[in-house]
């Protein structure tokens, strides 16, 4: 009878999913031919993002008084994708080499809520700097009052929100456990098939960390295509200084939705495949094919000092004397999507 409670105690402790109860939840799934292929690619990724968003960092702490309310926000995403490739990605590459899920119950918990708190971030940051560039570009006269406190204020609601979801399965609201393939951790979307209160925990946490910030993100950039659609001839008219900063608002417009972009089509594949995990027919995604969305998703770090890079390039270029403003640019470049008011400011931010 006291081996029956202390098995029952010991099931409570460390819960299982429905899906993996008949077998070791943290032996590999997949061949090891493709856990090694898992476990270079994701150490190529990690490299990357690790240089890229370091090197971003590091560019904007030299002149971190300089830098303006929107270029502290997407310095936060940075933060963001910096945290995931270092905290979480070592958990993961090891345990692909290794064939097996390597830290037990308290590195799986750790590892799902460092992912799903960085992930959080990155999503609820890019929505915050899509309602920048929405009040920048719709309603001029947002920019006006918008002071460096207000940015601080909206990174401290930022991890706040962040920090809440994430620990929400640490409540016995939700749970961390395995994925399917059984060498990476997430949330437990398998909640859903067992009771109700598991369909509350997912539904909440789908719409408040992914369907609600994707809906602000798209709504601010569709407004903003219509408005720059209907204001392209105005602008035609105005003095060169006008014109130039119009250009520069639309370039520093398009590295936003584009990092919005490469954000959404690294995690809306893993979305869509939790979501039929949860509430789709029991153990209907085979194991081979969730772990591509996976890896997909693990990948969005990487992508948005890349695309900075390619479009500030580009945008050097096209000015004029354009290989030397390059030059300049290039001892200075900084991760920002900022907007700025006048032709001062814009000089400023290619001579600092």
């Amino acid at each position: 009878m006291s081996g029956m409670a202390s098995d029952h105690n010991s099931s409570q402790e460390e819960y299982i999913p429905h899906n993996l109860q008949k077998e070791d939840p943290f032996a590999s799934k997949l061949s090891r031919e493709a856990d090694i292929i898992a476990g270079f690619y994701l150490t190529i990724i990690g490299i990357l993002s690790t240089l890229g968003n370091g090197y971003v960092i590091f560019m904007s702490s030299k002149r971190k008084k300089k830098l303006r309310p929107a270029e502290i926000m997407t310095v936060n995403l940075a933060v963001c994708d910096l945290g995931i490739s270092v905290v979480g990605k070592p958990f993961s590459i090891i345990s692909f080499f290794s064939h097996r899920w390597m830290f037990g119950w308290i590195g799986c918990r750790w590892y799902g809520w460092a992912g799903f708190f960085f992930g959080c971030g990155s999503l609820i940051t890019m929505t915050a700097v899509s309602l920048d560039r929405y009040l920048k570009i719709c309603h001029l006269s947002y920019g006006t009052w918008l002071k460096r406190h207000h940015a601080f204020i909206c990174l401290a609601i930022i991890w706040a929100y962040a920090t809440f979801w994430a620990t929400v399965p640490f409540a016995g609201l939700g749970s961390y456990a395995p994925e399917p393939f059984g060498t990476s951790c997430t949330l437990d979307w398998w909640l859903a098939q067992a009771s109700v209160a598991g369909q509350v925990f997912v539904l909440s946490i789908l719409f408040f960390c992914l369907l609600f910030p994707t809906a602000v993100i798209v709504f601010s950039y569709v407004k903003i295509i219509l408005k720059v659609k209907s204001s392209t001839k105005e602008v035609a008219h105005y003095d060169t200084r006008i014109q130039n900063s119009h250009i520069l608002e639309m370039k520093l417009t398009k590295v936003a939705m584009l990092i919005c972009a490469g954000f959404l089509i690294a995690w809306i594949p893993y979305a869509v495949v939790s979501v039929w995990s949860a509430f789709g027919r029991p153990d209907s995604v085979p194991i081979q094919f969730s772990v591509v969305p996976t890896l997909l998703a693990k990948s969005a770090a990487m992508y948005n000092p890349i695309i900075y890079q390619v479009i500030d390039c580009k945008f050097a270029c096209c000015r004029p004397g354009g290989l030397k403003a390059k030059s300049s640019l290039k001892k200075s470049r900084t991760y920002t999507i900022s907007a700025h008011r006048d032709s001062t400011a814009m000089n400023e931010t290619q001579l600092e």
